[in-house]
């Protein structure tokens, strides 16, 4: 299955700049950027605590933090799989270079392969790095 790993460069370039805005689009729909930064209320270490409280307050806030990285995942999950599927789906096609509208006529062991394949690529990694970098390019 053609992908952004396997693609040639000029399909590569027009590819991934109809990814761009449907990214912009998919995060602004599902909230993940706003879901991300919800943190949890860490409880204050004062300056003159002894090193057993110190430890067992970074304890605490390290298992606050834990546990608050699950509710975002698990939010995050939802938003994208059952809120917004369509879009998802839409992002997934894109990256194989399939027409959203025809992203049922291929099977999720085709779409996982390729996912696989862009993963270990340091070209497709780095596109979306970038777009992280550049704030999702808010064009």
């Amino acid at each position: 299955m053609k992908n952004l790993a396997n693609c040639k460069p000029t399909e590569f370039l027009k590819q991934t700049n109809r990814i761009r805005k449907a990214v912009e689009k998919w995060l602004t729909d599902t909230d993940i950027m706003n879901i991300r930064r919800t943190i949890p209320e860490f409880e204050k270490i004062d300056d003159d605590a002894d090193a057993e409280t110190t430890r067992e307050i970074a304890k605490r806030n390290r298992e606050k933090r834990r546990e608050q990285t699950r509710k975002n995942f698990s939010r995050i999950m939802d938003a994208i799989m059952e809120e917004h599927p369509d879009e998802t789906l839409e992002l997934l096609a894109l990256l194989c270079f399939v027409e959203p509208k025809d992203v049922d006529k291929h099977t999720m062991d085709e779409y996982f392969t390729a996912i696989s394949e862009m993963l270990g690529s340091e070209a497709v990694i780095g596109f979306f790095s970038s777009l992280t970098k550049w704030g999702l390019l808010n064009t």
